[in-house]
């Protein structure tokens, strides 16, 4: 009986190599960006103090649904945002824009500010969260707003450090389709050279 004897495929060049596994983890990465989870960079004090200018946090993408690239269409719609969340969306004066805020009403809510305290479907709102740098000071708009109602498809956002935030107040609603992730964790805080923030590395944003 004869024996067939088959050569084996050439080896790849090292270079080859390294290039496709490059270019599968570029795909990859490029992937989970789009679709999963993004990080972003907290360069305001609007959210002092539950998140600090320097944070650095990771986003869930596929909490509020997956979108078709460079479009506001779903191809998987997800859980509609809630009341107390923390988003990033799209700045509504400038797209380009990422911003983060506090859902403080939903679709049917009607929200008033009244002398700094915040009042959804006519009750007072417990926030232990928030801030105010100026609180013996009463700004017309900022203060004291409303009351609106949130339109459907649309979300009242707010910034917990109250008196330095522009947010729903000055500019109006969140359309869902802006509205790009959910903060999830930090994962990097520093203030800067020698002011590393250990303690808060992991944390849960909430």
């Amino acid at each position: 009986m004869t024996t067939l004897l088959r050569s084996a495929p050439p080896k790849k060049p090292l270079w080859r190599e390294y290039g496709e596994a490059l270019l599968v983890a570029l795909l990859l990465a490029l992937v989970i960006r789009t679709f999963v989870v993004q990080a972003f960079k907290i360069p305001s004090e609007s959210m002092l103090q539950t998140l600090l200018v320097g944070d650095h946090l990771l986003a869930s993408k596929f909490s509020y649904g997956v979108k078709v690239p460079f479009t506001n269409y779903y191809v998987y719609k997800g859980s509609d945002p809630q009341r107390g969340e923390i988003i990033i969306f799209e700045y509504p004066n400038d797209p380009s824009v990422d911003y983060i805020k506090r859902i403080v009403g939903v679709p049917g809510d009607i929200i008033e500010v009244r002398n700094k305290q915040l009042y959804r479907n006519g009750e007072a709102v417990k926030e232990s969260y928030i801030r105010f740098t100026q609180p013996d000071r009463i700004e017309p708009v900022r203060d004291n707003f409303g009351p609106v109602t949130v339109p459907e498809g649309k979300y009242f956002v707010m910034g917990d450090n109250r008196d330095n935030s522009l947010d729903s107040r000055f500019w109006g609603f969140v359309g869902r389709s802006a509205i790009r992730a959910k903060a999830w964790r930090i994962y990097w805080s520093w203030g800067g050279l020698g002011d590393m923030r250990w303690d808060r590395m992991g944390k849960k944003v909430e």
